[in-house]
């Protein structure tokens, strides 16, 4: 039985030595596959294997222009102390590195997932029409206080100043093409998020267009939403614009985001998810 008989899913491969220009071909060729997923090593949940020097890929990345596939990548740099680099300025230092893929690759799509800054936000902006943006949810209604200290709200990149959130705001306001929503949900279970260590994440999968809706009507963009969640990356990506669009329509009827939601996982144990937002009212 399909998982999701109504849903189109694009599929990635993982940027890795394993990955070879053949590779590249075969994916692009399988018709499900349309990019590559790049994180440097050790800046999220999970990138222990992420890389180190884009250089080192650039036959790979050669490969992916020729044949059309999309670099998906996380834009930050590793945290070092020495260099003043730490997760508030991690991403804003990464982005001379996308300006160089760009430079020598000008034909390869890119999308710089989900940014937090005015300088990743400018960035984009300043490149050509293969350089991409997505932006999530919480990131428009996170800043620096909302996390610190809440484990809940704690995800890789971090959300920075009110005036990174403003530009995030404010480019969607202005129906920018090339910018588009990413949800990057992360269902970490309660007791992985409220530890010594916490996970990096945010779950916002079972009421992402409430969210959405939400928050584009508190600064007046409530319009965009189309653009911004159907249409600008299916345009960036290649696809036909309305196929598999959003049907329906937004009703204004308030509800409150419930404190957690239980399942069962894979041992037979029941655990807890707490949502964005939780025990907070939306409008739609």
């Amino acid at each position: 039985m399909p998982l999701a008989p109504g849903v189109e899913f694009l599929m990635t491969l993982y940027l890795s030595p394993d990955l070879t220009q053949d590779e590249i071909v075969r994916a692009k060729e399988s018709g499900v596959i349309y990019g590559v997923k790049s994180y440097p090593r050790g800046v999220t949940t999970n990138s222990d294997n992420g890389i180190e020097s884009y250089t080192a890929y650039y036959h790979v990345f050669a490969a992916m222009e020729k044949a059309g596939l999309v670099l998906n990548l996380h834009g930050e740099i590793p945290s070092d102390p020495s260099n003043d680099i730490c997760v508030l300025n991690a991403e804003e230092r990464f982005l001379t590195h996308l300006k160089k893929l760009h430079e020598d690759f000008p034909k390869l799509k890119i999308v710089l997932e989900h940014a937090t800054t005015k300088a990743a936000v400018d960035m984009v902006k300043s490149l050509g029409d293969t350089v991409g943006c997505s932006i999530t949810v919480h990131h428009l209604q996170l800043i620096v206080d909302d996390w610190a200290g809440k484990p809940h709200n704690f995800c890789k990149p971090v959300a920075k100043f009110p005036y990174d959130r403003q530009a995030l705001r404010d480019i969607i306001s202005q129906g920018h093409p090339r910018f588009f929503m990413g949800s990057d949900s992360a269902p970490h279970q309660r007791n992985k998020k409220e530890s010594s260590v916490c996970a990096a994440g945010v779950f916002t999968t079972p009421f992402l267009l409430q969210y959405l809706a939400t928050i584009l009507d508190s600064f007046g963009a409530l319009d965009k939403l189309h653009g911004f969640a159907c249409s600008n990356g299916r345009r960036f990506y290649g696809l036909a614009v309305g196929a598999g669009d959003f049907v329906g329509g937004l009703k204004k009827l308030p509800m409150t985001v419930p404190k957690e939601i239980e399942y069962v996982d894979e041992d037979g144990s029941r655990q807890t998810v707490v949502p964005f937002m939780a025990d907070q009212d939306l409008s739609f």
